[in-house]
């Protein structure tokens, strides 16, 4: 007698196909990934530490007062930097008259919008900067120097 079992399954002269996935690959790729970031945190590590320290040296007292004459003295500085009248950070000036003049620009929008508000001598102050600045920049464009990039 045969099994009924057999009996109830189709016969095929087909030979069965086996798919054999190969995992390993996944395993690879998450044990290099996690050395990758391994190696990232170790690199960023350094730097975030001396961005503390560095953070840890800065005094609030070394800060000047954040005052109306403090921004006039702020934008006409990096203005006079702009022309090449202050060293930069490598000690030597840096021009780029586009920058200079934005900056100049931005005093003179800072007049406008404060018009009626300010003591006398933030208004003098403002005016003086504003005066000295124009008169450099147009020496300076006018001279035939070119900004530089």
């Amino acid at each position: 007698m045969s099994n009924p079992s057999d009996s109830d399954k189709p016969q095929s002269d087909k030979p069965q196909i086996e798919v054999v996935s190969d995992e390993d690959w996944k395993d690879q790729v998450k044990a290099e990934d996690a050395k990758l970031d391994a190696a990232q945190d170790e690199r960023q590590q350094p730097e975030e530490s001396a961005a503390a320290a560095a953070g840890d040296e800065i005094d609030e007292a070394d800060f000047p007062p954040a005052t109306f004459t403090t921004l006039v003295q702020m934008f006409a500085t990096q203005a006079f930097a702009a022309m090449g009248m202050l060293p930069g950070p490598d000690g030597k000036p840096s021009k780029d008259l586009r920058i200079a003049k934005h900056l100049i620009d931005l005093l003179g929008v800072l007049e406008k919008k404060t018009e009626g508000q300010l003591t006398e001598e933030e208004g003098q102050l403002l005016e003086q900067a504003l005066h000295e600045l124009r008169m450099i920049y147009v020496s300076a464009s006018s001279s035939g120097q070119q900004p530089s990039s």
